[in-house]
């Protein structure tokens, strides 16, 4: 289980719109398909490399056997700054990626999903190459619109998972919601569902940020409202009813719950030190360093780790995949109520092995995770 069934480099060859063509480098990593095809997102990025994706299709591997769906692990990508593509070149280089991977995935085999700068959209182009090849299956491909088979809850899953997650512990501690703060680094989709669900239930966001810089509230922000004025604006910044403060400065705002929710490795050693947060929601991937873990778990901070508390995206990807192969349309509420039992259950079985262990709950997740894949490589003959 420590190296990948198969890596793959392709070459992505893209006409752009002022003639001439650009050739990206493009990655899918499949990692381990013990418990069923290979699953993890594509994503576009001027940092892409192998190692990267290499090190995701294994933290994907461990999340889908938490959440105790049935896919492997697996993860994919393409290096480039999509903002500097017109739509045309993006919907090329989409198309031109699919069908350099095409080859190695399928229905039963391989199974992507968005990911970093990949959006329904995207998947709809990635679906339709891989169609034009070999037939219509929208089960190649996750995250899909809704016209194309996609699923309905899929945008908010990410959040709703993560929220389920954190509430679970809340609760499990006899803490009370409306006296929880939240404070959110990275107010994108997933970040942005995150806090205005957790709004509704009554918890209390007193901060938020994005890649322009940060608004704070002691006494609460509405998600809402903050989330049309980005769309207005193109940042959180300036928001009326909040100090704008800098991007750092989130990581030192009293709160009782900190979420990481941009890029990976945003919380090293200097600003573990800032935190005061006494609960870690990492509803990014690889968002804490383990410099930085050290450092928390030091001071009594609970982390929520990642495979877990970012898992609702793949469980809704599983739901989706299912009412594909069933050529089936499930309603929201029934999505939600599936993505409700799975993240219930996971961290349920999280507490429950780390108080047996011991153990933090990132140790405990990843005990349970290998363990699964293990037994699934046992069950096969895998000795």
């Amino acid at each position: 289980m420590a190296t990948p069934t198969r890596e793959v480099t392709v070459q992505v060859r893209v006409p752009m719109d002022g003639g001439g063509f650009k050739v990206y480098k493009g990655y899918r990593v499949q990692y381990n398909n013990a418990r069923g095809p290979y699953k993890g997102g594509l994503r576009f990025h001027p940092n892409v490399s192998l190692d990267e994706i290499r090190c995701f299709a294994a933290l994907m591997t461990w999340k889908t056997a938490l959440m105790n769906i049935p896919f492997g692990g697996g993860k994919g990508g393409v290096q480039v700054d999509p903002k500097l593509l017109s739509e045309a070149e993006l919907e090329r280089l989409s198309r031109s990626f699919m069908r350099a991977i095409a080859e190695v995935i399928g229905p039963t085999v391989d199974v992507p999903a968005p990911d970093v700068n990949t959006t329904p959209q995207i998947m709809g182009w990635m679906a339709d190459e891989y169609a034009r090849r070999y037939g219509p299956n929208p089960a190649v491909i996750t995250g899909k619109p809704i016209a194309f088979g996609g699923s309905l809850g899929r945008d908010s899953a990410t959040g709703r998972g993560a929220l389920f997650c954190v509430d679970h512990l809340v609760r499990a501690r006899g803490l009370k919601r409306n006296e929880q703060t939240l404070a959110i680094d990275g107010y994108g989709n997933a970040g942005s569902w995150l806090a205005i669900l957790a709004h509704d239930i009554g918890y209390t966001i007193v901060a938020l940020s994005d890649s322009k810089g940060a608004i704070h509230n002691p006494k609460g922000l509405h998600p809402e409202k903050v989330l049309a004025h980005k769309h207005e604006t193109g940042s959180v910044v300036g928001f009326e009813g909040a100090d704008t403060i800098s991007g750092d400065d989130i990581f030192g705002v009293d709160c009782t719950v900190f979420v990481p929710a941009a890029l990976d490795e945003s919380i090293k050693e200097d600003r573990a030190k800032q935190i005061t947060a006494k609960i870690i929601l990492e509803e990014a991937n690889y968002p804490v360093t383990t410099e930085a873990d050290a450092i928390l778990a030091d001071r009594g901070v609970t982390i929520l780790p990642d495979i877990l508390a970012s898992g609702g995206g793949v469980a809704v990807s599983y739901l989706e995949w299912v009412q594909d192969l069933q050529r089936e349309a499930w309603t929201e509420e029934r999505v939600n109520a599936r993505l409700e039992d799975i993240m219930e259950a996971a961290t349920a079985g999280v507490l429950a092995r780390a108080d047996k262990e011991k153990a933090t709950l990132r140790e405990a997740a990843y005990l349970i995770g290998v363990e699964r894949v293990a037994e699934a490589e046992v069950a096969r003959g895998y000795r």
